[in-house]
């Protein structure tokens, strides 16, 4: 008889436990691997709805923020032109203005009276002594004038017989009215002026310049050409055709002038005075000092219309 224990029928045996053993065994590995998956899916779908709608808002911000930023401008833009108009202007303002401008117009006149002094700016060290000696002479000679006119005083109140030194004194301020008048000649030291205008560049206004600069400097007595110059004289024509009080007078033109030499010549020499224009013109001046001056033109002496003497 063999070995070999009999099968029983519907027994299973080892293999076939085996065998059934391991498709459960699968199958439970495969349905745990399907839950595991099918518990993950809810939350990585609920990531990616997230993600989706992250980068959604993400996009729509980047599409929005040139509006925001347009609006923003255009809302900065009109804040800006509320606040300037209608202009809003209050007291304080008003005198801060009017403060500026009054400022602004002092600083303007300054510079336009320093700019009316450069000509003495730019003048050499030498001619600004020569102007400074020449007022100290002209103050000294007001100062001579008003030691005299005390000294007259004193006589007159002084003196024994005071009717006669009353006639001298009005005889002497006499002649000196009829020098200044133009009424008498009169001699004495000075310069002359003599003025060559070929080209008949020389206006009137320039004769009349010079007059001013002599008269300022002390001339007392003054003659241009053949024509006594007194304080109401006048010029009158054009270049080349120059006339004084009505009489025609041509180039060259002599000025003899009585007064003290050391004034008159600087006073016609300083930097921007009557030679420098003169020469500007094409006109040569040329001044030279004497001791004797005689200027011999006489004035018709004429009665006022109007005016009378009120002393009585």
């Amino acid at each position: 008889m063999s070995d070999q224990q009999p099968t029983r029928t519907g027994e299973p045996t080892r293999e076939d436990e085996k065998t059934t053993e391991n498709p459960v065994t699968g199958q439970d590995r495969a349905d745990r691997q399907n839950e595991t998956h099918e518990s993950d899916r809810p939350e990585q779908r609920e990531r990616e709805n997230e993600q989706e709608e992250q980068e959604e808002q993400d996009a729509q911000g980047e599409q929005g923020v040139p509006g925001v930023q347009a609006q923003e401008e255009l809302t900065g833009r009109q804040r800006l032109i509320a606040g300037l108009w209608p202009p809003r202007v209050s007291r304080a303002q008003l005198i801060v203005a009017l403060l500026l401008f009054v400022l602004g117009l002092g600083l303007a006149i300054q510079v336009r009276s320093t700019s009316d002094n450069s000509a003495l700016r730019g003048a050499r060290q030498e001619d600004l002594v020569r102007i400074l000696d020449e007022l100290d002479d002209r103050t000294a000679r007001l100062e001579d004038e008003k030691q005299r006119l005390e000294d007259q005083r004193t006589e007159l109140e002084t003196s024994s017989d005071q009717a006669e030194e009353a006639r001298k004194q009005t005889q002497e301020k006499e002649r000196q009215l009829g020098i200044l008048a133009g009424t008498v000649a009169a001699e004495g030291p000075g310069i002359n002026l003599t003025i060559d205008d070929g080209s008949g560049a020389v206006e009137p206004d320039m004769l009349l310049d010079a007059i001013q600069e002599l008269r300022a400097a002390g001339a007392e007595a003054i003659q241009v050409n053949d024509v006594r110059v007194v304080a109401d004289s006048y010029f009158s024509g054009s270049g080349g055709d120059i006339e004084i009080d009505g009489k025609k007078i041509g180039a060259p033109y002599r000025f003899k002038v009585i007064g003290k030499p050391q004034d008159l010549e600087p006073a016609l020499n300083i930097p921007g005075g009557v030679v420098q224009t003169l020469e500007k013109e094409q006109a040569t001046a040329t001044v030279t000092r004497s001791e004797k001056i005689v200027v011999a033109a006489l004035r018709r002496a004429e009665r006022p219309d109007y005016a009378r003497s009120s002393s009585r």
